[in-house]
């Protein structure tokens, strides 16, 4: 990999040899930004996770743009990685602005709908759920105006096309692989370009950082079982170089995955001993010796959702058995 140039400090524009352009689109979370892939090919832009639907981040685009000299209505098409927001929020509207397709998996765009549509019930949902695994009233009083939040990340909702695993897309004058995964995000997809060995991987690999694996009602129910079994399968693709959704592009692609596989497990150990020693414990509580409780509301979901994660597993592996108590709450333990 060799960086070609800096374009512009404010917006970060970077060129690499590959033909990519990295976009650090601006966050307002610890996270600080989310990488968006630019692909030219001629006077036609492919453009993979634009980012949130927010004033900074738009005004973000348009200083990219006139950096890159481009329009917005040359955008041809929109790739979405995953439905998260941060991912996913400007794709319907840059859709409106250029008539560009916009492209994700099927299972993606369900877990859009179960998360974000107008029919969505997650800001019930959500507390509901933490409810019965032990989360503090102070705790789910915030929730429901934190989810909320979100919904003007995501407006409009764009009208998708659906890639499947394994569908070749023309992406900058090249042909690329899509590879689904789950776990991180059901129906995540990574694209593939085997002759060079480049990897837009998304949020499936990320170089310094774990991706966040949540359980979510009505969602994946095994979602840790997914992301390792995910990283498994990404682990055989000979990458040369991958370019992560947050953070910078890296070539440890293979040594970061069994770092990643290694954390998990040690994290499923640190949860077993947990029970081993403490006796049953509620989700709640496995969650914040894990993770702390001096966290704010967005961590705080993501932890005890991560928690949640890992309790399943456990389940699943015969390690922890869920016991539900006669006023309806939830409990983890060791099997007898």
């Amino acid at each position: 990999m060799m960086e070609l140039n800096i374009l512009s400090h404010e917006p970060e524009i970077l060129q690499y040899s590959s033909g990519l352009i990295q976009i650090k689109i601006p966050l307002d979370n610890p996270l600080r930004w989310v990488n968006s892939y630019v692909l030219q090919h001629g006077r036609e832009l492919a453009v993979i996770d634009p980012g949130p639907r927010t004033a900074r981040a738009e005004r973000e685009w348009e200083l990219v743009l006139q950096k890159l000299g481009m329009q917005v209505q040359e955008i041809t098409s929109i790739v979405l990685t995953h439905h998260h927001p941060d991912h996913y929020g400007l794709a319907g509207f840059f859709q409106e602005l250029s008539g560009a397709a916009v492209w994700m998996s099927e299972r993606a765009h369900q877990e859009a709908k179960l998360m974000w549509g107008k029919h969505s019930s997650m800001s019930a949902d959500l507390p509901a759920f933490f409810r019965i695994h032990g989360m503090p009233a102070a705790w789910l009083e915030q929730l429901p105006g934190h989810l909320d939040s979100f919904l003007p990340q995501v407006k409009p909702a764009p009208q998708a096309r659906f890639l499947r695993d394994g569908d070749v897309v023309p992406l900058g004058g090249r042909l690329w692989q899509a590879v689904q995964t789950h776990g991180h995000a059901p129906g995540h997809l990574s694209f593939w370009h085997a002759e060079s060995g480049d990897l837009i991987c998304g949020d499936a690999v990320l170089p310094q950082i774990s991706p966040n694996v949540s359980l979510l009602p009505g969602s994946d129910a095994q979602p840790l079982h997914s992301f390792l079994e995910g990283l498994r399968r990404l682990r055989e693709l000979p990458v040369r170089t991958a370019y992560p959704g947050h953070r910078n592009p890296f070539t440890h692609y293979r040594e970061r995955i069994d770092a990643l596989l290694a954390h998990h497990e040690e994290r499923l150990d640190t949860a077993a001993d947990l029970l081993q020693t403490a006796g049953p414990q509620s989700a709640f509580e496995v969650c914040t010796a894990l993770f702390g409780g001096r966290l704010g509301i967005h961590q705080m979901r993501f932890a005890m959702c991560e928690a949640l994660a890992h309790l399943a597993e456990l389940s699943r592996r015969s390690r922890a058995v869920p016991r539900e108590h006669p006023d309806g709450w939830i409990s983890f333990a060791v099997p007898e």
